[in-house]
């Protein structure tokens, strides 16, 4: 149920994205730098990340998390590319703060996931740091 209410939530926001103003630079607020990650490697935490990327994000962000997904295609603006230093270079809380609130063509999943379940995400993302490999 959960991934079906995830792929509509895809489509309203692909709908809601088909529009022409300038795309501005999505910047978290500056208190969310002090969010503090409760799973910061902890092991369990990105393998239960992984499970929900697969479930929800994989279809935008792609596998790889370099934001080539097939449903990321028609999106403006374009998927995070997970790689990518720009989104490496964000604070963890920076990042939970973004899948929590959304912004179009991004779901907000502050009602999808729970607490517990972005941080795992936040966790797993980290892992598409190339710049560690």
């Amino acid at each position: 149920m959960k991934t079906i209410l995830s792929i509509i939530s895809v489509l309203i926001v692909t709908l809601i994205s088909m529009r022409t103003d300038p795309i501005k630079e999505w910047k978290a607020p500056t208190e969310a730098n002090n969010f503090i990650n409760p799973f910061k490697g902890n092991t369990v935490a990105i393998a239960e990340g992984k499970k929900t990327y697969i479930q929800i994000c994989i279809v935008c962000h792609g596998e790889k998390g370099k934001g080539d997904g097939i449903a990321g295609i028609t999106l403006s603006p374009k998927p995070g590319n997970f790689t990518s230093p720009k989104v490496q270079a964000q604070t963890d809380g920076e990042i939970f703060w973004k899948m929590t609130e959304g912004r179009p063509p991004m779901a907000s999943y502050k009602t999808i996931l729970n607490e517990t379940q972005r941080w795992q995400l936040v966790n797993y993302l980290r892992t598409f740091n190339t710049l560690k490999k």
